[in-house]
């Protein structure tokens, strides 16, 4: 199958269809950068667990919540303009200097400083998006930033680990995972645009630390189970060190299934050259009741990074309904 340029996709217009995005940092910004070339009606919602670097500076300083993986979604929905790219490049730029401010990105001093002046996140971060034009909205996954804890198994050697910047890199398997508050207050904009959504997308990104947070929150777990959007999971290109460094790509989906025994998905995307058992991952998928796609959303450099056109192109196959009849795994090569 041919990919379209950045071209074709501008000729071939918005798909009209809503979505919603969840995920946090590298992988939910893959994610927009996709569905940015199909849909103008879109919306992220990031998780607000990061308690790292920045991020976790200002959320201990200021009572915030992490702004990073925020500024992240919202550049990269920022509008492609000399305005939106100018605004992108601030909103990321790390200062460098000898005293306080250095290493903090002056995007997340900025959304902090909303915060600040405004008392409500939500409306902080539309007067961000606003500022950069950006093409859809993103909202924070609880209003109050949320710590995760998690139970790890080391060759025997059992222990617990808290923090997300702490679990992320934590050496065994995750033996279960907990948030806390265990029922934080999501914001309403964020249940209606899930239950008003066609289609929502899930992944990729840190499985235990940005993913499945999601499905923890049990206002998150309800909307997601209940609306009559399609749902969408985008797979890893690789396994994480620490967090996912012992499970197969088919591993990645029954753990979905392990937290979230209700949710249903429609279709799961894989790239071939990153998966390891594809009759596996096909029998995993379809306890989800889901479909198998596999595709290359990988970029040309080989790097496990998702190249935005690919993915959008996979992604708007499974919008569009081609999937077709044919079987449960098709392969465009």
């Amino acid at each position: 199958m041919a990919y379209l340029d950045a071209a074709g996709w501008a000729q071939r217009g918005d798909n009209g269809q809503s979505v919603v995005a969840l995920g946090g940092g590298h992988g939910l910004s893959a994610t927009l950068r996709a569905l940015r070339h199909i849909t103008r009606h879109l919306t992220a919602v990031v998780t607000v667990a990061d308690d790292g670097g920045s991020s976790g500076r200002l959320r201990q300083e200021m009572n915030v919540l992490p702004p990073g993986d925020l500024r992240m979604a919202l550049a990269s929905l920022c509008e492609e303009t000399e305005w939106g790219l100018t605004w992108r490049d601030i909103m990321q730029l790390r200062l460098r200097t000898d005293g306080p401010l250095n290493g903090h990105a002056l995007g997340n001093l900025l959304i902090s400083g909303f915060w600040q002046l405004l008392d409500d996140p939500v409306e902080g971060l539309d007067w961000i998006g606003r500022l950069l034009g950006a093409s859809g909205r993103v909202l924070p996954m609880a209003i109050d930033p949320i710590d995760i804890e998690a139970d790890l198994d080391d060759n025997g050697r059992r222990y617990t680990v808290s923090g997300q910047s702490e679990v992320a890199v934590a050496p065994g398997t995750v033996q279960q995972i907990r948030i806390h508050p265990s029922e934080p207050k999501v914001p309403s904009a964020v249940i209606e645009a899930i239950s008003e959504a066609d289609w929502v997308v899930l992944g990729p990104g840190s499985w235990y630390t940005s993913v499945i947070p999601h499905l923890l929150v049990p206002q998150m777990h309800r909307a997601l189970v209940t609306t009559d959007a399609h749902r969408a999971l985008v797979l890893n290109l690789s396994r994480q060190r620490g967090e996912t460094d012992r499970m197969t790509t088919a591993d990645h989906v029954r753990v979905l299934r392990e937290y979230a025994p209700d949710l249903k998905l429609d279709v799961v995307i894989a790239d071939p050259t990153a998966t390891d058992d594809i009759d596996d991952l096909i029998v995993a998928a379809e306890e989800l009741g889901a479909r198998v796609v596999l595709r290359q959303v990988r970029t040309g450099d080989g790097a496990p990074h998702h190249d935005p056109l690919r993915l959008a192109a996979a992604l708007r196959d499974a919008f569009d309904g081609f999937l077709g009849e044919v079987g449960k795994a098709e392969a465009w090569l």
